[in-house]
């Protein structure tokens, strides 16, 4: 009765806004789409679409369809690829999601001995999801989730890799150099620079500046980090960055690392996978030489916060 071709094509006509361009897609003829949505329709009993004009509208058993075929169909095409790798001999590719921006450069750094190690696995890094991060991992988009804002779901598991502080950076010529630690009105005047993220994931705002009833003078979003701590550098603005990352720049660059906050900000990175799919040897081994890379990534700190 419903099969694969059916969620496609709603898939299809959803992404493309047309049965004509989604018959395209499908490499069928529209006549075929239609005739095969329509049978459906006489099987199930219900209607899938009402005509509005020359558009379609989902009715609601569409809409249930819908969420059905964007839920159903990552999964359809992994366990088919899944499959072509193991025909072909291979071990798998490790899809790593990334809601971490600074995280990029120490997983670069985890990547190169872990392909060495899994020669037969490949790894695929992805940054941007549909519905985000944790939607990605339930809907079998990625196979492991970095993350230093677990949430908690049913089916899901958050294994802690390391502790880290959050600081703020700011050009070695800036007047809060030397502070021991800076308190929340100190960046009443500051321009900060901050990933392209929502400000109520951003820890500078929601554990430092907004509990405190403060903002900066102004805030920019730069998507690259060289580029942020370049603005830096130049006295354009300040950035908080995790605390190793900062003291990487700083070891060659104009540029300190100051604490927020008298105890800082402490933060954890976790690495979220599917319940049972730890005992995957190539997943596991992954997330245990993530483990080990702290030291190695430049993330120990003396207060111990990373």
């Amino acid at each position: 009765m419903l099969e694969r071709i059916h969620l496609s094509v709603v898939a299809e006509v959803e992404r493309q806004g047309s049965l004509t361009a989604a018959a395209e897609q499908l490499c069928l003829t529209q006549s075929a789409l239609s005739h095969s949505m329509r049978k459906l329709e006489e099987q199930l009993g219900t209607a899938i679409w009402l005509r509005e004009g020359r558009g379609l509208r989902l009715t609601q058993a569409g809409r249930y369809l819908l969420a059905q075929a964007q839920r159903l169909l990552p999964q359809l095409e992994l366990t088919e690829a899944r499959l072509r790798q193991f025909a072909q001999g291979q071990r798998g590719t490790l899809r790593i999601g990334m809601e971490c921006h600074p995280c990029y450069q120490w997983l670069l750094k985890i990547v190169s001995p872990y392909l060495s190690a899994w020669p037969d696995v490949d790894v695929d890094v992805r940054q941007k999801f549909q519905f985000g991060g944790i939607q990605a991992l339930q809907n079998h988009e990625i196979d492991l989730l970095v993350t230093p804002d677990p949430v908690q779901h049913d089916g899901l598991l958050f294994e802690p890799v390391f502790d880290y502080e959050q600081v703020l950076l700011v050009a070695a010529s800036h007047p809060l150099v030397g502070r021991e630690y800076l308190r929340p009105r100190d960046l009443a005047g500051e321009t900060l620079i901050t990933y392209p993220v929502p400000r109520d994931r951003l820890d500078v705002y929601t554990q430092f500046l907004l509990p405190a009833g403060q903002a900066p003078r102004e805030h920019k979003t730069i998507e690259t980090t060289d580029i942020m701590v370049q603005m830096v550098a130049s006295g354009r603005g300040v950035a908080a960055l995790p605390r190793w990352l900062a003291l990487e720049y700083a070891g060659r660059m104009a540029v300190a690392a100051l604490r927020l906050g008298r105890k800082g900000i402490a933060k954890q990175i976790h690495l979220g996978v599917r319940e049972g799919e730890l005992a995957t040897d190539y997943l596991g081994a992954f997330v245990q030489l993530a483990r080990a890379y702290p030291a190695a990534a430049g993330a120990g700190s003396s207060n111990g916060a990373g």
